[in-house]
């Protein structure tokens, strides 16, 4: 795989223009643009981290419909996560789009034991006042710069 140089001017046009006409012939029309523009530059993202972050998974660029109301078949970004359950597990998250560059680390779903205990946790004097410390801490992080 290639070595990662960046996203391209073209990664972001093409979300832009799929925001606008989010439909099968405009993604048949620019499947070589998402192959190599989109896909190509986060593979090699991914495959780059990978040394250090482990095996992430990309997400597949069509949606589920079945039960949205929101009928649009495809994601307006590209993604990939380290952890492939969603209930129970943690791991890291990337996500790029038209506007933003989003990372993450953490469990998207907890399983009933894990928020009974982390329940326990917080409601625990000592570690509840050190999550609250930490929380207090935590402050969203913006950069301010806006893709092309």
């Amino acid at each position: 795989m290639k070595d990662f140089r960046g996203f391209p001017p073209e990664l972001f046009t093409f979300f832009k223009e799929l925001e606008k006409d989010n439909s099968k012939s405009f993604s048949d029309a620019h499947k070589p643009v998402w192959e190599e523009q989109v896909r190509a530059p986060m593979r090699a993202l991914l495959d780059e981290l990978a040394e250090e972050f482990g095996q992430l998974r990309m997400f597949r660029p069509n949606r589920d419909v079945r039960f949205s109301k929101d009928k649009s078949p495809y994601k307006l970004w590209v993604g990939a996560t380290s952890e492939s359950r969603a209930v129970g597990g943690t791991g890291y998250y990337i996500e790029v789009s038209a506007t933003r560059l989003i990372t993450g680390f953490g469990a998207m779903l907890v399983a009933r034991d894990q928020l009974e205990r982390f329940r326990a946790a917080i409601d625990d004097e000592q570690s509840g006042r050190a999550f609250e410390m930490l929380a207090a801490e935590s402050l969203p992080i913006t950069s301010g710069i806006e893709p092309p």
